[in-house]
């Protein structure tokens, strides 16, 4: 992708929606014309080949109008509630907007811990990936009904970044009533300075300009889109903040708009490669044969036939060594299955899995994306 960041260029786009954009201030209802050219800007990227995801707040925003909750500051219990009433109204209006261009709409709740403990990551990234493939329009919010304060991200736009390096996506485009980074406040300060584009790591001087700011019906401001930024960085996810108030935000942004562009030293795939490699520990070890050896240095995924032993106990998920016939490590990576269940179906064709193991699991013992080779 180009030190621009051109959106064309990005094979798969995460847009988060601030609540500021959907939700009318007024009267609390979803702001319907707006949604309905976002909608005919995500059917033009579908059209390209691009796949889409959408995190989008306004949940509570819209759920407390209609429970009455006039209060400037809601309790947990209160969000919770609002959220449930007001998520109902959110999806069935992206549902009906999405559907005037014959796209299907998939809902996905999601809280902080589904993205730190390894099963259940690994479980939401396989279904994301499955509703991708089965071209659907994933719509992902926070699990606000039954998160508490200790699994909560408490803003869409570190979750907006979760999502993108969950799933490595090539962009995360963050729509808000901000155009960008300033090097001051713009509110206090009229002179303030725009910073269009940052490469790289945020350096102590980016992160200062952020401020304090929270807009006032969202839970974030620039500082938690910076720490959405940082996050974004690290899984190699270009990034833009861009002002989406106006009709059909993401061709406005693609048109030249003005917003900040993030731009990582290392690709989605690359980032992730280096993660597997030195950030987590493995938990097990397993021999190949020469034949799978042979197959894995070619660019291909470990198959159970190609495994002649296993060490350890480790879950599905879980970084693994991958050892050749003489002991040296070879690779490692995430394997698709718990050690138990490795254990009974080395050796065996992929067609012989479900007989052995009572369901019908991965192909590969490790798919190529999740292997590191040394």
């Amino acid at each position: 992708m180009s030190a621009q960041v051109d959106i064309s260029e990005a094979k798969r786009i995460v847009i988060k929606i601030g609540s500021a954009l959907l939700v009318d201030k007024k009267t609390g209802e979803v702001r319907r014309p707006w949604l309905e050219t976002l909608a005919e800007d995500i059917a033009r990227l579908r059209a390209r080949g691009q796949e889409v995801l959408v995190v989008s707040s306004g949940a509570i925003a819209v759920g407390r109008r209609h429970l009455n909750l006039s209060n400037s500051r809601l309790r947990l219990e209160e969000s919770q509630a609002a959220a449930a009433t007001g998520m109902v109204r959110l999806a069935h209006a992206y549902q009906e907007v999405l559907a005037h261009h014959d796209l299907t709409l998939a809902q996905v709740l999601i809280t902080l811990d589904d993205s730190e403990n390894r099963r259940r990551y690994i479980n939401a990234r396989n279904t994301l990936e499955t509703l991708l493939r089965l071209g659907a329009v994933p719509l992902i919010n926070e699990n606000d009904t039954v998160a508490t304060d200790e699994i909560r991200f408490g803003d869409n736009d570190r979750l907006a970044a979760r999502v993108a390096a969950m799933i490595s996506a090539d962009m995360l485009v963050v729509l808000s009533h901000m155009d960008g980074l300033y090097d001051r406040d713009p509110t206090l300060h009229p002179d303030a300075v725009h910073i269009a584009l940052i490469k790289g790591e945020l350096s102590p001087k980016i992160v200062a300009m952020a401020g304090t700011g929270k807009s006032a019906e969202g839970s974030g401001g620039m500082v938690t889109k910076l720490a959405a930024a940082k996050i974004a960085l690290g899984a190699g996810t270009c990034m833009i903040i861009a002002n989406g108030t106006e009709d059909y935000p993401i061709r406005r942004v693609e048109a030249g708009g003005v917003c900040t562009r993030f731009v990582p030293t290392a690709n989605p795939k690359t980032a992730r490669k280096q993660w597997i490699a030195g950030s987590l520990k493995p938990n097990g070890t397993v021999v190949v044969d020469d034949g799978a050896l042979g197959a894995l240095k070619s660019g291909k995924s470990l198959l159970p036939a190609g495994i002649t032993s296993i060490e350890g106990e480790f879950e599905r998920g879980d970084a693994i060594i991958i050892e050749g016939a003489s002991g040296q490590e070879v690779a490692r990576g995430l394997v698709a299955y718990s050690a138990d269940d490795a254990r009974k179906i080395i050796g065996y064709k992929t067609s012989e899995i479900e007989n052995i193991l009572g369901y019908r699991g991965r192909d590969e013992m490790i798919h190529r994306d999740d292997l590191v080779l040394n």
